[in-house]
């Protein structure tokens, strides 16, 4: 299964709004996705902890309130939408990898788990293997992956995917030849192909997020 990253499909689409994801849709792809909590404790699709990169303003996330986010968003012509927005605009029928990008407390990840109850093709990932651990505690039976980066030792990754409850390892495609990680009986998914070359070269035999091809 390949997944678009944060609903890139190409250079015309922006990430994690939702025009984007629904072109992924509408072209029969799965997505990743990031998701950040507000001051209001809104769960929302959005890449990075400050609206720096994207808006211009030097602000976070956590401490702002969703309407106020969906205002300056909206302004920027990239509105950030709620993952209940999301969830909706699946209608259940496509996979969505949804990363949390920060350390979430019990109280946020019972949350989210109940914001998404009904969604059985929801995948919770993280780089913070504290957030799936407590997934895992709350709920053995929800899917979930852990993340790796390029310079995470092979064999690092190797123990770890050991833990029967974690369904999937996301790994930076550094490791698509590497040969300790071919020997892990999980699905894999490698991120982020962004030359058609690469996409052709490995997407028959491994699962792929990519952007912009």
């Amino acid at each position: 299964m390949h997944l678009i990253h944060r609903g890139l499909v190409n250079n015309n689409y922006k990430e994690n709004i939702l025009i984007s994801f629904r072109e992924s849709f509408k072209r029969g792809y799965s997505i990743e996705t990031d998701i950040h909590v507000t001051k209001d404790e809104q769960f929302v699709c959005f890449h990075d902890r400050t609206l720096k990169r994207s808006f211009g303003i030097n602000r976070s996330i956590r401490n702002t309130n969703y309407e106020e986010l969906r205002k300056i968003s909206k302004k920027g012509k990239a509105e950030i939408p709620l993952l209940k927005n999301l969830l909706k605009l699946s209608k259940k029928k496509f996979f969505l990898f949804i990363e949390i990008k920060p350390i979430f407390s019990i109280k946020l990840i019972k949350k989210l788990l109940l914001e998404t109850k009904g969604y059985k093709k929801c995948v919770f990932i993280s780089f913070e293997e504290k957030n799936i651990y407590n997934i895992i505690k709350l709920n053995k039976k929800i899917k979930v992956g852990l993340s790796f980066s390029y310079d995470t030792k092979s064999k690092t990754i190797y123990r770890k995917s050991n833990n029967k409850f974690v369904n999937c390892l996301i790994l930076d495609k550094y490791f698509l030849t590497n040969k300790i990680i071919k020997k892990i009986k999980k699905d894999k998914y490698f991120y982020t192909i962004k030359q058609k070359k690469d996409f052709l070269k490995f997407k028959e035999d491994n699962n792929l997020i990519f952007e912009n091809l």
